[in-house]
């Protein structure tokens, strides 16, 4: 099954790529791999929720917007490979939590990352992962989502 035949299959839409916030590009492709940039939880060009996780934003909203942030990094993966049919395996996942001192459920939160690419791609997105708490992420988002994937040839 191809991976647009499962995103369709899950109800899932390929959005288009975030346009980047600063001097950055979405993804760059260098030999086998990708490496996207930071995406942020954006919904139309707006973040839907910010704040800081455990203070204002609570963990369920926080891992929903990993999943939104994730779905984002997959199209700017999908933006450079052509496909993410290409995407013979995600090598990492990275979540930042913006969060309150208090909160320590930063591995839950990103859960809502590595779900959505495990539910995307199947055993391709299988991965290691860092779940990262930091004071603060542009814009007062409440997560960042980064992917590290390697393509087929």
């Amino acid at each position: 099954m191809s991976v647009a035949d499962r995103l369709a299959e899950l109800g899932i839409e390929l959005p288009g790529v975030a346009a980047p916030v600063a001097a950055y590009v979405p993804a760059v492709v260098t030999g086998k791999y990708v490496y996207t940039a930071g995406q942020l939880p954006f919904v139309d060009g707006a973040l839907p929720v910010t704040g800081k996780v455990g203070a204002g934003v609570d963990a369920d909203t926080a891992t929903a917007q990993a999943r939104v942030a994730a779905l984002n990094a997959l199209a700017a993966v999908a933006s450079v490979a052509g496909s993410l049919d290409r995407v013979a395996r995600v090598v990492k996942v990275t979540v930042f939590v913006a969060s309150d001192p208090s909160f320590t459920g930063q591995p839950g939160v990103a859960n809502g990352a590595s779900t959505l690419v495990g539910e995307v791609l199947g055993d391709a997105g299988l991965h290691a992962r860092s779940a990262v708490g930091v004071a603060v992420l542009p814009l007062d988002a409440p997560v960042e989502v980064e992917l590290v994937v390697e393509l087929t040839d």
